[in-house]
């Protein structure tokens, strides 16, 4: 047979028991992310500053020299960064040289996804003036390349808001005009 003191000892750290099961903490709410952006707009204009940046990095590049990729890969995230450095890698590789400027016609934004941060937008890049050339100083633009390029950008944001280039396309879904 129990004693009473013994009893009560239990009937007490039973008490205690069902007390504590029932006090466990509540779980911190999940906050909710924030959009990427406040509106087309700002992220139309995001968008063209990051291209902004990425042209005048490219237009610093010199193939002889990789440190100088570092300003565009900045830029660059997804499938742009992958074939963007295989190409700087080979056009180093086999001394490929560049003279010009690359310069850009902002077109249009075509879409914003403020949770996501994705944009997509038209750009008009102009080649007009770029120069590229082997080894051996021949050119290796082809020569029905034309001046202006439409080209489809898509941006996606990334952990510190800034946003980066992850694809571009080629298009034929606009014209660019001179």
């Amino acid at each position: 047979m129990i004693s009473p003191t013994a009893f009560r000892l239990l009937a007490t750290l039973a008490v205690g028991v069902s007390m504590l099961s029932g006090c466990t903490p509540t779980a911190e709410p999940t906050p909710t992310p924030s959009p990427a952006f406040s509106s087309e707009e700002e992220a139309f204009a995001a968008a063209e500053a990051t291209f902004s940046d990425y042209i005048d990095a490219l237009n610093r590049v010199d193939f002889s020299d990789p440190a100088t990729f570092e300003g565009v890969f900045s830029h660059l995230s997804g499938q742009a960064a992958e074939s963007t450095r295989r190409a700087f890698s080979q056009f180093h590789a086999e001394g490929v040289r560049t003279s010009g400027a690359t310069r850009f016609t902002w077109v249009s934004g075509l879409s914003a996804d403020a949770d996501s941060g994705e944009v997509q937008a038209r750009v008009c890049i102009d080649v007009g003036e770029v120069e590229v050339v082997d080894s051996d100083g021949a050119s290796i633009v082809a020569p029905d390349r034309p001046s202006l390029q439409p080209t489809v950008v898509t941006f996606a944001a990334t952990a510190n808001a800034a946003s980066t280039i992850s694809d571009l396309q080629n298009s034929e879904g606009f014209t660019c005009a001179s």
